[in-house]
């Protein structure tokens, strides 16, 4: 695994939320670095300030947020030459065909629900693993 070692960024508001991914990312012995932002505002502050060296190749993102929503995160990243080509992942309660269709247009890697039970979000969190371990990455 250490050669596909990626920045991660987590941007979640909810503290249970990014303890239930710190704690699959463990049970999945996934030891990709892991930031945390806990809104969009924070989020574009930490990528478009070098804060996150070398810049995430994942971002794992709710949609409802206090500041900045995920959506409007995700065009201002979108439009940004330097962060567009992210991948980014979903990771919601919301199940709004809207939000959905909204996510897809900016060109999402996936729209996640997050799981009730703990157990199905960590198989959720292996899946992404086998996911960004499979793909080349530029």
């Amino acid at each position: 695994m250490s050669d596909k070692l990626i920045n991660i960024l987590l941007v979640e508001d909810d503290e249970v939320d990014i303890m239930n991914v710190q704690r699959a990312f463990k049970k999945n012995k996934i030891t990709n670095p892991l930031y945390i932002a806990r809104n969009g505002v924070e989020a574009l502050e930490m990528l478009q300030g070098n804060k996150i060296t070398p810049l995430p190749r994942i971002i794992l993102m709710d949609i409802n947020m206090p500041k900045m929503g995920g959506i409007e995160t995700l065009q201002n990243i979108r439009k940004d030459p330097a962060l567009k080509s992210i991948s980014v992942f979903i990771m919601t309660t919301s199940n709004e065909d809207s939000d959905k269709i909204n996510a897809f247009n900016l060109n999402v890697a996936g729209y996640i629900i997050k799981p009730i039970f703990f157990e199905n979000f960590v198989s959720a969190v292996a899946t992404l693993n086998s996911y960004w371990q499979l793909c080349e990455m530029p």
